[in-house]
Order: structure tokens, then sequence, then C-alpha cells
């Protein structure tokens, strides 16, 4: 009896001190450039749906007002990780202290050029000369408006931007015709149609076929001393990109609380912007070379930098 009672104690204590040795769940600050963007839902459908936990991650998720702020964060070290645009790679080569380590998206088919209904803006062409709104200088969207006009022949000062950074101050500035049009996401075009407050006048799919529209940033820290918690991050990012192709149902789900929308708005950007999603992060030489191009012809860049100075394959193709 005093023999039993004695291993009954031993396996409690070993019980405990293997409870104890455990490993909580890696923390990691994530955050979106934008909050308005259907493809950044991914990662609220990782937490949401557990898949981040499968790789012992706690993704914290937040969102800022365009790529510049993101890399601001990102500088800081108040974010570990950032969903932010292909254009943005070009902060690393001016300094910041980041690398690309995936690219999940292709052509912008989640943007769209839009404006309010009575504007006599009515297709591309009535664009030539007008101002339109963007996030910030030098991102995705101010890249995109100027394609528009190098696209139509007018050189990229026949579009005039102005950095206005969040959504509601563009509409604002839109229905007091302070400006003649803005650069918003596709989804948004979608439910401000909806709701009669807007009017789609393209999306910008046609005017960067071959493209990085969106990328995943880290710390070059980061991707330094802790390799597999940028591994671990990668995999549940696109193992919740998986899940989103084969579950439309719970993807529309949470993109309607997560985004505001109506179920019809969620199933036609579904509808609309799923292909855009990479199967593995990997990094297209073609849609690099544009956005190479496009660093130079911004003034972004004084030449095309080399391709470690944007992004790494360390961690690539991605296999969940």
């Amino acid at each position: 009896m005093v023999l039993a009672r004695a291993l009954t104690l031993i396996s409690a204590a070993a019980l405990l001190v293997f409870a104890g040795g455990a490993h909580a769940a890696d923390k990691l600050r994530v955050a979106k450039s934008v909050d308005l963007s259907w493809e950044f839902t991914s990662l609220n459908v990782g937490v949401e749906e557990g898949i981040f936990a499968k790789y012992n991650l706690d993704v914290d998720v937040s969102a800022l007002a365009g790529d510049a702020k993101l890399q601001q964060a990102l500088t800081s070290g108040a974010v570990d990780i950032g969903l932010g645009s292909g254009p943005s790679m070009a902060f690393a080569v001016k300094g910041s202290p980041v690398i690309a380590v995936a690219a999940f998206d292709g052509a912008p088919r989640n943007v769209s050029v839009s404006t309010v209904p009575d504007s006599p803006i009515k297709n591309v062409a009535d664009l030539k000369g007008k101002l339109i709104a963007v996030t910030t200088v030098g991102s995705l969207t101010d890249w995109l408006a100027k394609q528009i006009a190098i696209q139509q022949g007018w050189g990229q000062d026949g579009i005039h931007t102005i950095a206005l950074g969040a959504f509601e101050g563009m509409l604002s500035a839109a229905h007091t015709h302070q400006i003649d049009g803005f650069m918003v996401a596709m989804e948004k075009g979608f439910q401000l149609e909806e709701l009669n407050k807007g009017r789609i006048v393209s999306g910008m799919e046609k005017f960067a076929p071959k493209f990085h529209t969106h990328v995943i940033l880290a710390r070059k820290e980061l991707v330094a001393t802790k390799p597999d918690l940028v591994n671990r991050f990668l995999k549940g990012f696109f193992a919740s990109v998986d899940f989103m192709r084969k579950n439309k149902a719970k993807t529309s789900e949470i993109a309607e609380r997560v985004l505001h929308m109506s179920p019809t708005v969620a199933s036609k950007t579904y509808d609309y912007e799923i292909s855009m999603f990479s199967h593995d992060g990997q990094f297209d030489p073609e849609a690099i070379e544009v956005l190479k191009t496009s660093f130079v012809g911004m003034h972004i860049l004084a030449s095309k930098p080399a391709d470690d100075q944007l992004f790494t394959k360390q961690f690539l193709p991605v296999k969940p």
C-alpha cells in the first residue's frame, strides 16, 4: 500500500513537471498595412480557425493606415511581421530593417479606382488629369494610379495623386468634390455600389498583369535570430489560404464580420479575388522586374536593386 501510494505520488509529480515544462504558444505581432483588404482576412481566418495554433503560434493581429505606417511599426519593433504591398519592398533598399519573406498575391484584382455616383467620370479615359486619392506616397495605390496614366500614354503625371490615408477621408473628400476619385479595395467598391455611395471605374489587374500585389515582410532581426518562428508563421499563413480556397462559406462569414460587408458583397468578393493567392509564396521573376522598374520610374530608387535587397528565398517554397 505504501509503495503504491508512493508510485502514485511520483506519477502525479511527473505529470506536473511535464505540464509545467510544456511550451506556451509563441506570440507574434502581425499587422495589416490597411484594414479594408479582403486578402488580409487570411490572418483572421488563421486565428479563428485555430490554424496558427497548430503551428504553436499566438498571432496578435492589428491594422495600420498604409505601407509607410507599417514600415514605421516594423522599424520600431512594434510589429514582428507585416502584410504589405509589393512596392513596399523598396523601403528595405532605403534602410528599413525589413525583408520580404514570401509573395502571396499576384495581379491586383483586389484594387479598384472608384468615384462617387454623380461623378462625370465614366471610364478610364475620363481619368486624364484628374486628382485621385491614395493611401500614402509610394504605396501600392499610388503606384497603380500612376500606372494607369503611363499605360494610357499620358505619362506618370497624367493622373495627379494625393495621399489621404484611411478610406473614410477619401470618401468624404470625394463627396465634397475635393478629389475626383480614389483608389480603394475592390470589395469596398462593391460595397459602395450596393449602398449607392460609389461606383467602380475599373479594376487594376489589367494594368499590372505580372505583379506581386502583396508580400509578407519580416524584421531582418527576426529572420536572423528566429527563423523557425518565421517558417512556422508562413506555414500557418498558407495553410489558412488553403482553407479559404476550400471553404467559401466560412471565409465569407469571417469577411462579413471583419470587413463589415453584406453576404452578397462577401460572396462577390470571394469569387473575384480568391484566384489572386499564391500556393507557395514564391517570387515571380517577371513580377519582380516590373516592381524594380517601377521603383526607378517613380523616383523611389535611383537604380534597380538586387533581388537579395528586396526579398529572401530562405523559407520558399512554403509547404504547410
